[in-house]
């Protein structure tokens, strides 16, 4: 069987220090309704985050504490017969450290992506697919796994180890996992088409930004390099014309400066241009309120016409604020407001998630930085309002 460890720049640790919350399945006189809000719950954890990175620890985190196993662990078969991605809980750092590298895909693992059936098993190393653990690797016993499939393709391989109560896994734990895999499946790949998309829009902006550098301001450069050197070789022999020459160098100067500028300007989404911002921020709004769990909400308010440098400004800050609340705010609903008052245009993105510590956030990848320098740059500025377990407000305001 594949060992839990796997490449350490790919894997990721688990705390080793969590136990399940009980299993659901765990009695005869199992009630139903605990049961399935066991799986609402799970399937909530999952379906809440969009960075596949995230979904995949989530999912194993939840597996484990659906079923109450000690050890828990998902591998994402590549193309070259090993890993794209392998995530566990239950194993300490120490042991990770000790495991060492990731086999490829062999062993019990690499028998079911062959197969892509389910596996129960009451001790693991009494089946003929089992190959063997890296010396530091724990000893597994009682074992359940099940295939995560869209549709006839298999995504990956969820697997769990050592139940927590006595008997190992039973035939109700492989079809409560099943069902979580189901889901699972579909949160995974929602996960990866947001990142697609994403991946997509940058695609599409840097080939736009080529494209309008090529045209607009390599020409204009290439004229001015040709001018100067005309005016180097005419210095000695006819200053007069080689002072004409060095005007036009400065005028040409001047052109691709303020090209340059048109074409930054110019650098904002295809959705802008095709919809306007409102529309186009409201079209992100309700993709997001599909995907995610929360409720995603888009007002508008009278909008005053913004200059083009405006709206890609209030885009952008709305794109980090909503990236922030997907993935971080636990949030159950996520508000947006757009709209124009005295003279200046006005967005908020308001959440109702767990809030944080905004001086203690300061500098660590939350986008505040970011989001104050594009508004600052058009006169305008950012707030953001939080506390821990209060939620948290992004306002922004720049004058039209």
């Amino acid at each position: 069987m594949s060992s839990m460890s796997e490449d350490p720049g790919r894997r990721s640790r688990g705390t080793g220090r969590g136990r399940g919350t009980g299993s659901p399945t765990g009695g005869a006189g199992e009630d139903r309704d605990a049961v399935l809000q066991a799986v609402s719950s799970a399937v909530l954890a999952v379906t809440r985050h969009l960075s596949v990175r995230e979904v995949l620890q989530v999912i194993v985190r939840s597996a484990q504490r659906l079923l109450d196993a000690r050890y828990a662990a998902l591998g994402v078969p590549d193309e070259e017969g090993a890993f794209a991605e392998f995530v566990a809980e239950g194993i300490s750092d120490e042991e990770w450290e000790a495991i060492g590298p990731m086999p490829r895909q062999h062993g019990m693992l690499g028998a079911m992506l062959r197969e892509g059936a389910p596996v129960r098993l009451p001790d693991i190393r009494r089946d003929p697919r089992f190959d063997s653990w890296p010396r530091a690797h724990p000893v597994l016993k009682d074992f359940l796994g099940v295939p995560i499939r869209d549709g006839d393709r298999v995504l990956g391989i969820i697997f769990l180890s050592d139940k927590r109560i006595p008997g190992g896994f039973t035939e109700a734990d492989q079809r409560l996992l099943t069902v979580f895999a189901a889901h699972a499946a579909i949160a995974l790949t929602n996960a990866r088409l947001y990142e697609r998309s994403r991946e997509l829009a940058l695609v599409e902006e840097r080939t736009r930004m080529a494209r309008e550098l090529h045209d607009a301001v390599t020409q204009k450069l290439f004229s001015l390099r040709l001018t100067a050197q005309a005016a180097a070789s005419l210095v000695t022999r006819d200053p007069g014309r080689a002072l004409g020459e060095l005007e036009r160098v400065e005028r040409l100067a001047g052109e691709a400066l303020a090209e340059l500028r048109a074409v930054i300007v110019e650098l904002r989404p295809a959705e802008l241009d095709r919809h306007g911002l409102a529309e186009t921020l409201r079209k992100q709004v309700r993709l997001l309120d599909r995907l995610h769990p929360a409720s995603f909400t888009f007002e508008e308010h009278p909008v005053c016409v913004p200059d083009p440098a405006t709206e890609v400004a209030v885009l952008r800050v709305a794109q980090e604020a909503l990236h922030n609340a997907s993935r971080h705010a636990e949030a159950g609903t996520v508000a947006v407001r757009l709209g124009c008052e005295e003279g200046r245009v006005f967005l908020e993105v308001r959440d109702d998630g767990t809030g944080f510590d905004v001086a203690a956030a300061a500098g660590r990848g939350l986008g505040i930085a970011s989001m104050g320098d594009r508004a600052q740059a058009l006169g305008g500025s950012v707030s953001v309002t939080s506390e821990p377990g209060r939620g948290t407000l992004v306002r922004m305001e720049v004058p039209v």
